[in-house]
């Protein structure tokens, strides 16, 4: 079906004719597929058919939706900020669809005559409010694996649809979800704990590997948890959510008086799981057969560990203190960018090897007459880095939190940059360790820095070759600062890394060297940061 036939009017009057529109969707062409079910949607919500008709069109259509979204979002997922205008087509589309899946399913409510005595009534409002809760979770995940800033009323939109469940006396009626789990029932609380897990596991420093992964892990161990009224006999919890403001759990701290709309999180069932399940995994059972999905135990391990602490809502006191400042500091991004940032040069190549590239050889050729004889021919050709400006929102002794508008380079989560402190005279490496793009379409990124002053050096992977005319590539030598137990270390683009490999590299002035590669202390989307021992 093209895009043509998906402009026609379309009438689904009766449970058959739905199915018989969803049994020939294209799903080995996700963008077609995806437009079909559009169109599909777009039909039941201009013309609904019976509410109990409607309720089974939207749970077939669950599964290919599910599908085609997840692939129309590889299309984004992992990509550079601000997206180019493909990547950011895709986005809108992925969340709209989510909206409108939401949409259809609150119709169903308000079509079927209030019955409340009737059980079957009951499961139905259950079911209605739990995939209402499921999409507009839906809407905030994909935010977050597209990094970026939520949506105005997300958030009360997410408290509304708990609140209506907790009315009716809902939030634990069980609710098949294949989509989640075919072994185990859910249910509404379970639905909006999920959102509430994700949040505070901190979505816009992790990778979309690691969400994925907090979502599903989430989403398996929420019905372990339980929502309170707060109870004035109890000592005020750590966090809390409020149903009222448009805000996710948070601490009660920066509540000013909690009223009736507050709620409380009980996740001691919760954090016994997690030290069970990190039990289970050092005594090398591993995450498949605890069913924590194909990863390794390291990663899984690291993961877990990283999230016991907000999922048990225990404090996690900073290492360093923030402060508010304001300056303006200069960020370039790619490795010939920073060393010519770092040095204060471009990185010129050794005798040994020069090689002139095609471009070189041209100017040579078409200017040769210029050239005095008995002079060395010396071809520099200008140089010139873009550098962007970044506004200073705080820092620490370990980093910056930045922003910046739309105009710029394109910043991917977890690349290794140079900064220019607001303060400071000399370039310093940093990771992306938190990026979001902000409503107006500015950035927002946190940066870590690498430890100690970068020097910039020519690597390159050694070979047999005596006399290699291999041409050297950018990277950086970092000193050992003992005073916080790090030790000497080479940042390298990736790919070069092998354990034990030699490199050749130098540094502007002084001759040629060799080291030898231990083990990577710190890996990045673009870099490895790498032990080594000179030979």
């Amino acid at each position: 079906m093209n895009a043509a036939v998906t402009d026609l009017p379309l009438v689904i009057a009766d449970l058959r004719s739905g199915t018989d529109y969803l049994a020939q969707l294209p799903l080995t062409n996700p963008v077609l597929a995806e437009r079909q079910l559009m169109h599909f949607l777009d039909s039941l919500l201009a013309a609904p058919p019976d509410p109990a008709v409607l309720l089974a069109l939207l749970e077939q259509a669950r599964a290919p939706l599910c599908y085609a979204e997840e692939e129309m979002a590889r299309r984004y997922h992992n990509r550079a900020l601000p997206l180019v205008n493909e990547e950011e087509d895709h986005f809108q589309q992925v969340v709209a669809a989510w909206r409108k899946m939401g949409k259809a399913y609150s119709l169903c409510a308000r079509l079927q005559q209030p019955d409340a005595e009737n059980p079957q009534y009951r499961t139905m409002v259950a079911t209605v409010l739990h995939r209402c809760l499921y999409y507009c979770g839906m809407v905030i995940l994909e935010h977050y694996r597209a990094r970026r800033e939520l949506p105005p009323g997300i958030w009360l939109d997410m408290h509304g649809f708990y609140e209506s469940a907790e009315e009716w006396g809902v939030a634990y009626t069980p609710v098949e979800d294949v989509l989640e789990s075919s072994l185990q029932a859910t249910h509404c609380a379970a639905a909006y704990t999920t959102l509430l897990l994700v949040e505070i596991a901190s979505p816009y420093s992790n990778s979309v590997r690691n969400l994925n992964l907090i979502r599903r892990w989430a989403g398996m161990w929420a019905p372990l948890l339980s929502i309170h009224k707060l109870n004035n006999d109890l000592e005020m919890p750590p966090y809390i959510v409020e149903l009222m403001k448009d805000v996710p759990l948070h601490p009660s701290a920066c509540a000013e008086e909690p009223g009736e709309d507050a709620r409380r999180l009980d996740t001691s069932r919760l954090a016994l799981q997690i030290s069970h399940m990190l039990g289970q995994l050092r005594q090398r059972i591993t995450p498949s057969q605890l069913g924590l999905g194909e990863e390794t135990t390291t990663h899984v391990v690291a993961l877990l560990e990283h999230l016991s602490r907000p999922w048990s809502q225990a404090a996690s006191p900073r290492r360093f203190r923030r402060f508010t400042t304001e300056g303006i500091a200069h960020v370039a991004i790619g490795f010939d960018a920073m060393h010519f940032c770092v040095t204060g040069r471009e990185l010129s190549q050794p005798d040994s090897a020069a090689a002139y590239s095609r471009g070189e050889f041209e100017e040579l050729f078409t200017f040769r007459d210029q050239v005095e004889p008995g002079h060395a021919l010396n071809i520099r050709p200008l140089v010139s880095f873009p550098v962007d400006e970044w506004t200073v929102i705080n820092h620490s002794a370990n980093g910056f939190r930045l922003a910046r508008s739309c105009a710029g380079q394109r910043i991917l989560h977890s690349q290794l940059m140079a900064v220019r402190p607001h303060d400071g005279q000399h370039f310093l490496l940093v990771q992306a360790t938190w990026l979001m793009q902000e409503e107006s379409g500015g950035l927002v990124v946190g940066v870590a820095t690498l430890p100690g002053m970068p020097i910039g050096i020519g690597v390159r992977i050694a070979t047999s070759v005596a006399c290699s005319a291999e041409r050297y590539g950018a990277g950086f030598l970092l000193p050992a600062v003992p005073s916080i137990g790090e030790e000497a270390s080479v940042v390298l683009p990736s790919g070069m890394y092998h354990a034990s490999r030699l490199l050749d590299f130098f540094i502007d002035g002084e001759p040629p060297g060799q080291l030898r590669m231990n083990h990577v202390l710190q890996r990045g989307a673009d870099f490895d940061r790498v032990s080594y021992q000179l030979v």
